[in-house]
């Protein structure tokens, strides 16, 4: 078991040790980028059971090497997790360029999994009937906000930054900030 205070080291003794002290500077590199320290643990086993299996030294990699690997291990997973690991092997393999570990690109872009895109989540009749009905029950500000939010198609956020200056009531209009700080026109219902 790592003690949280060395989470970003390896203690895999399978390892080979020139390949372990690159993967112990790499994963304290993403410390020292303020990486969440689930991203920083989760890099770390991906990467730790990728060189278990692989043992040849990082100079010695070639794209093949990781490709049936890939290949290997990808039977039965989802694109998202073929792709996780991908994500990860390629920027450990980036921090080693730059570092000038290795002197080859290993990783394809073409390797990528097509990930089907989810389609947007929204409420049916019955769950919108449900909510205005509840909404009944609040008090008058909250029921405003969630019929505002309704009406305008407005996100949280952008509606919890608004000032009374951003509204014109007789046009019904507000002005937000949304995503990225960008600012647009909304209109709402009575």
């Amino acid at each position: 078991m790592i003690s949280s205070d060395s989470y970003w080291q390896t203690k895999d003794t399978s390892i080979p040790l020139q390949t372990k002290t690159v993967l112990d500077e790499y994963l304290l590199s993403l410390k020292l980028a303020n990486k969440a320290v689930g991203t920083i643990k989760m890099y770390r086993w991906v990467l730790e059971k990728f060189f278990r299996e692989n043992i040849l030294p990082l100079e010695k990699l070639t794209s093949n090497d990781i490709l049936n690997w890939l290949n290997e291990y990808s039977k039965d997973k989802k694109p998202k997790t073929i792709d996780l690991f991908l994500s990860v092997l390629s920027s450990f393999f980036q921090f080693c360029l730059a570092e000038e570990y290795m002197s080859n690109v290993v990783i394809k872009k073409r390797w990528r999994p097509i990930i089907p895109q989810a389609l947007p989540k929204y409420l049916n009749e019955q769950e919108y009937t449900t909510v205005k009905l509840t909404a009944e029950s609040l008090s008058l500000r909250n029921r405003l906000l969630i019929l505002f939010l309704f009406s305008s198609g407005c996100r949280c956020s952008e509606a919890s930054s608004l000032n009374i200056q951003d509204i014109q009531l007789e046009k019904r209009t507000a002005i937000v900030r949304g995503k990225g700080k960008k600012i647009r026109h909304i209109h709402f219902s009575e």
